[in-house]
This record gives C-alpha cells, sequence and structure tokens, in this order.
C-alpha cells in the first residue's frame, strides 16, 4: 500500500474519530439535538471513505 493511501485512509479515520468526540462533548455539555447531528457525520465520513477506497484494486 503506497504511503498516499495509508495518509487518506489515515486521515478518514481521524476526522471520523474526531466527529465522534465532539459528538459526545456536545450531548454531555447539554446541546442533544446538535450532538446527535454531528454523530451522524460519522456514519457519512465512514461512508465515504469506503465508496473512495471500493474501487482501489491494487494489491500493493
Amino acid at each position: 500500500m503506497s504511503s498516499r493511501m495509508r495518509i487518506a485512509k489515515a486521515s478518514i479515520l481521524a476526522a471520523a474519530f474526531l466527529s465522534f468526540l465532539l459528538s459526545v462533548y456536545l450531548w454531555f455539555s447539554g446541546e442533544h439535538e446538535l450532538g446527535i447531528f454531528v454523530g451522524i457525520w460519522v456514519l457519512s465520513i465512514l461512508s465515504f471513505g469506503a465508496l473512495v477506497f471500493a474501487g482501489n484494486t491494487s494489491h500493493e
């Protein structure tokens, strides 16, 4: 796997994890609706990553 692909995958996972942390923070700070809204971003980010890397068939 090339270093560019590793960086891209790590970036997508980091964005999803940061979104999760922000969602938890908002939920426990009393912003329940906003926390739920931001929590949905996690699934969207991971789905985007799956879509981007679904066509990649290189086995380096």
